[in-house]
């Protein structure tokens, strides 16, 4: 049994979802290349500029996944907002994780916090894109069977024409729910308990994390809630539909608000507004 721990870089100037929509057809695409590949997942989660996962699978194998998750995402992207080979330098890092010393439960804890360590959510289980809520869970969504549905509404949810298997649930949200496809059973048995499971996501390096209160790269918002406020943004000073419409002047202002309104810092402005991070400090130093 071999175990991988994928993890691409965070991405700078640029993010992988910008809004729910582009979340759902992340998790989609996860299932979907899940069954074409020969690996297991174990545990996931889509960040805004990155994504981890944990995997069965030879290290050729992982990559193969990884890689093919990458191309799926950039068509995507490619085909609602015209951002060509978006990921195509994104390296992901394939990190063996062996057996002994409790390793696969401090991956698994350290995947499931990054929504906590982003300050996004109190607990991975309250951040719905990903694992954060698959692990002893009590009352676990239903779901209608992908058979259920007919073949023109799932390739427009899943974004592919590739048949899932029948018993593939899909949620109220509108993507298939990893209780699908993600080794739950297994997992489960690793940790053995629900508190056993809690007390690695509390004692995991992102948990560590969040609590340093010297930390000063947690965001106040999430990327995707400062995102949806930039048009408005744009429309209300300026009467512009979006950045592209501003000159440098016009950039510097929008950017001191957001850094106002959303104690926002340079690198979360980077990948959310596309503007290389030494501009970025630019404007704001500017004007």
């Amino acid at each position: 049994m071999e175990l991988y721990l994928v993890t691409t870089d965070h991405l700078e100037e640029c993010i992988w979802f910008r809004d729910e929509e582009d979340f759902k057809a992340g998790m989609n695409a996860v299932a979907v290349l899940s069954h074409l590949h020969p690996v297991r997942i174990l545990a996931f989660i889509l960040m805004s500029n990155h994504v981890h996962f944990l995997l069965e699978c030879t290290h050729a194998e992982a990559g193969a996944f990884i890689n093919d998750f990458k191309r799926h995402h950039s068509r995507y992207m490619s085909c609602k907002y015209g951002i060509r080979e978006m990921l195509r330098n994104n390296h992901a890092d394939i990190a063996r994780v062996f057996l002994s010393e409790e390793s696969p439960e401090r991956a698994i804890a350290y995947i499931q916090m990054n929504c906590v360590a982003a300050n996004i959510c109190a607990h991975p289980s309250a951040y719905p894109w990903g694992t954060g809520s698959t692990f002893f869970n009590v009352k676990p969504e239903k779901g209608t069977p992908v058979s259920l549905i007919s073949k023109r509404e799932r390739i427009r949810l899943l974004h592919s024409k590739v048949g899932l298997p029948s018993d593939y649930r899909v949620g109220e949200e509108g993507y298939i729910l990893p209780e699908s496809y993600v080794q739950v059973r297994f997992v489960e048995s690793l940790f053995r308990s629900p508190s056993r499971m809690n007390f690695f996501l509390q004692h995991s390096s992102k948990a560590r994390r969040r609590l340093d209160s010297s930390d000063k790269s947690l965001p106040a918002f999430k990327d995707q809630f400062i995102a949806a406020g930039i048009k408005d943004l744009c429309q209300s000073l300026f009467q512009k539909r979006d950045l592209r419409e501003l000159d440098d002047c016009q950039l510097g202002e929008i950017l001191k608000q957001i850094r106002y309104r959303f104690s926002s810092y340079p690198q979360q402005m980077a990948r959310i507004t596309g503007i290389p991070y030494e501009r970025v400090v630019h404007l704001l130093d500017s004007y």
